[in-house]
């Protein structure tokens, strides 16, 4: 359910191993995130810690939580409560209960695979919860939305954090042929998202409202990171670039599939992994909501 990352729609065929390294590339990317993009991550649990009343959460539910970057950050901040990471994928909650135990924090995170599009599991009562960039993979965010609703305690907490466009990470005037190969990327990938995914759009607040959350606030944190300052820059730019190429290398032109072909390829002057003129650019959105 998580991605803050392309959405790859792709299925391997005639490799029976195929879809588990697919699953750990897609879990690699996720963990780059909270480590390339730390500031972000920062700023925005600093807007949930804000939005929370005197009396800290003792549930804590992180809805499609992935590799749990969300999920360890909030254990972080909130350190005496209980954080329950649901997600649609075993591999991922498997990730995120050894990263858990590796920092200590076995005994306050728990994991629950769970496919919300299917039903509310049980979970008990909630004080907190989070989402961040997987809303918008469910066919109906608000009735699940309104579910999280009905277990969460009086006062309580809802913080999503969505984007409507993808992060940019080359120059504009890259491209074999022509400038501008990142834009018709960008362009492709939304004409995807338009039909594959038609709740990647703005209206959270709407959304959030409609299922009987009292949206409170709505903040978008930029990212501008250039160059970036992380070393791990140019592996997390060339998986997400090669989860691109997975999706779309068939919508492309001649000239934009040679240059993503480079831009991938496992070595080379011009691969992801050695360029240095990367620059991490784009836009998150996080709505906060009470009940």
């Amino acid at each position: 359910m998580p991605h803050a990352t392309p959405h790859t729609h792709a299925h391997a065929h005639g490799q029976a191993d195929a879809p588990h390294r697919h699953d750990a590339d897609l879990a690699d990317l996720l963990d780059l995130d909270a480590v390339v993009l730390h500031a972000y991550w920062s700023q925005a649990m600093t807007l949930v810690r804000a939005a929370v009343p005197d009396a800290p959460p003792q549930r804590i539910v992180d809805l499609g939580a992935g590799t749990g970057v969300g999920t360890l950050a909030l254990a972080d901040v909130f350190p005496g409560a209980e954080v329950v990471a649901v997600d649609v994928s075993p591999e991922s909650l498997g990730r995120l209960e050894a990263a858990a135990a590796r920092r200590g924090l076995a005994d306050r995170v728990t994991t629950r695979v769970a496919d919300l599009d299917a039903g509310w599991p049980d979970l008990g009562p909630v004080d907190l919860a989070w989402s961040s960039l997987a809303l918008h993979h469910l066919a109906d965010p608000v009735r699940v939305l309104a579910e999280l609703r009905a277990v969460t305690t009086p006062g309580g907490v809802l913080a999503v954090a969505e984007f409507e466009e993808a992060l940019r990470f080359l120059p504009d005037d890259l491209g074999v042929g022509r400038p501008g190969f990142e834009a018709r990327l960008s362009q492709r990938l939304a004409e995807a998202h338009r039909d594959l995914l038609p709740m990647m759009d703005a209206a959270w607040p709407a959304r959030l409202t409609a299922a009987g959350w009292t949206v409170t606030g709505e903040q978008t944190l930029t990212v501008d990171l250039d160059p970036p300052e992380s070393p791990e820059a140019n592996r997390y730019a060339w998986g997400w670039f090669s989860r691109l190429a997975e999706q779309l290398g068939d919508a492309l032109d001649d000239d934009d599939r040679a240059t993503l072909a480079v831009l991938v390829a496992p070595d080379g002057p011009h691969t992801l992994l050695s360029r240095t003129d990367l620059h991490i650019r784009g836009e998150r959105t996080v709505t906060v909501a009470r009940r």
